[in-house]
């Protein structure tokens, strides 16, 4: 059962070594991923999963102690996700669980064993609320940390350029994961969302197939567009 879920932004600069100069830019977000880690701590979960975007298809899963890098970005930092026991079997990590591994490994997070699930961007919404679904069943007390970013279209200097759709777009995930509103989750424009080149869609929708027959109230930490892409921190307890 799903007793807490953490929402960060996946983004590599929110690691210093990458964003170099720009690094304090970000120093809010990385704050509220820190609170909505705690968050996760204090419901003292059996165990931890990590789900985040991926390039590949369907999903991929990550045991714990899969190894990860920044080194594509230019920085030599590496990151593991979780307690090292031995090399487990599997490639590295996408760029967003390495983030996680990044956020976790920051906060000292050893509360319960963890594993990780890379989610193809097109994973289609019903399959997504059924692994969220699978995920709640493994344990008795089950956390998720959710790695995803809203839209990449919220200026003209955005990844996407500038899509008028994308700050309402935005508005409204930034609504539905602050107040842990499944349902909206669950119908999220999966095509929109695409278009808008949010990866958090499928992590999003995940969480919502977790989170049914929970009671769980969600708190939004932080909610922002720099370089023009939506980044959304909240916790659910």
């Amino acid at each position: 059962m799903l007793v807490a879920a953490a929402v960060c932004p996946c983004p590599p600069l929110l690691v210093p070594e990458v964003a170099a100069g720009a690094a304090p830019e970000l120093d809010a977000a990385r704050a509220a991923c820190t609170d909505a880690l705690g968050v996760l701590a204090a419901a003292r979960p059996d165990r931890l999963v990590v789900v985040g975007p991926a390039e590949q298809s369907g999903l991929g899963t990550h045991p714990e102690g899969t190894p990860g890098s920044f080194h594509g970005f230019g920085v030599d930092v590496g990151v593991r996700l979780g307690a090292d026991r031995g090399e487990p079997a599997g490639g590295p990590l996408p760029p967003s669980l390495a983030v996680a591994a990044w956020l976790l490994e920051r906060a000292g997070w050893a509360d319960a064993p963890i594993e990780g699930l890379g989610l193809a961007e097109p994973l289609e919404a019903e399959r997504c609320i059924e692994v969220g679904r699978e995920i709640a069943a493994r344990a008795e007390r089950v956390a998720l940390l959710v790695m995803g970013d809203a839209s990449a279209c919220r200026t003209l200097k955005a990844p996407g350029y500038l899509d008028e759709r994308a700050a309402p777009f935005d508005a409204e995930v930034a609504r539905a994961l602050g107040s842990a509103d499944v349902a909206a989750l669950k119908t999220l424009d999966a095509d929109l969302a695409y278009q808008l080149k949010a990866a958090g869609r499928a992590p999003w929708q995940v969480l919502a197939g977790a989170a049914e027959d929970t009671d769980l109230g969600g708190t939004l930490l932080y909610e922002d567009a720099p370089y023009g892409v939506g980044y959304v921190v909240a916790a659910w307890s």
